[in-house]
């Protein structure tokens, strides 16, 4: 990763130090091991909701499976509220159309990032929530600079503050591995679209 996005975990922390305590953070999640490292790192600075939207994830039972498991979670740690929204894949094929060929952390990504950090940051103006961000830099498979990027745009968009992030930095992506194994979270090997599971399947053949 380049120096920016080395800046913004150091900006999120200088953000976490300088702001008072019970500020109220939506934070968007994509699965209960993402989210595990982020919100042990954050939930004693901020009042923190998850906000489970993950129209990506394009098979029904997987997707109920991975909520599940974000609620278990949640509800054993005690580290923030749950918040769900609609499951509608519709939304994220209307984005990826034309993309299907994409690989991953191509354009498609980019546009799946947007699609769920909008809706994240539009709920979080409509229940005044200081603060957004979401668990995706976490994962070494997603670009944290494009996560940023869109983020900052939408906290123009919608006045409400984007808090920056790389997650993965410091060992964060390997801390979520070892919280996983400890509280027995199901953990899968692509990002929940059709596309990435395909490249995965790919992969393993290979």
């Amino acid at each position: 990763m380049n120096g920016q996005t080395e800046n913004q975990f150091e900006k999120m922390l200088r953000i976490m130090r300088e702001t008072p305590a019970g500020k109220s953070l939506l934070l968007h999640s994509c699965c209960a091991p993402c989210s595990s490292a982020c919100l042990e790192l954050l939930h004693d600075h901020f009042k923190v909701t998850v906000f489970y939207y993950n129209p990506n994830i394009e098979d029904e039972g997987e997707y109920a499976v991975r909520k599940s498991e974000q609620i278990r979670f949640l509800r054993e740690t005690g580290w923030a509220e749950f918040l769900d929204c609609d499951y509608v894949p519709q939304d994220f094929r209307t984005v990826a159309a034309g993309l299907e060929d994409c690989l991953e952390r191509g354009e498609r990504c980019r546009r799946c990032y947007a699609l769920r950090l909008r809706r994240t940051a539009r709920e979080a103006k409509a229940r005044g929530f200081d603060y957004f961000s979401t668990t995706l830099s976490v994962s070494p498979y997603k670009v944290s600079r494009w996560i940023n990027e869109i983020g900052f745009s939408l906290e123009e968009e919608t006045g409400v503050s984007f808090l920056p992030s790389d997650f993965k930095k410091r060992g964060g992506y390997h801390r979520s591995i070892e919280l996983s194994a400890r509280y027995g979270l199901y953990r899968q090997d692509f990002c929940g679209c059709t596309f990435s599971k395909r490249e995965r399947e790919i992969k393993r053949q290979k």
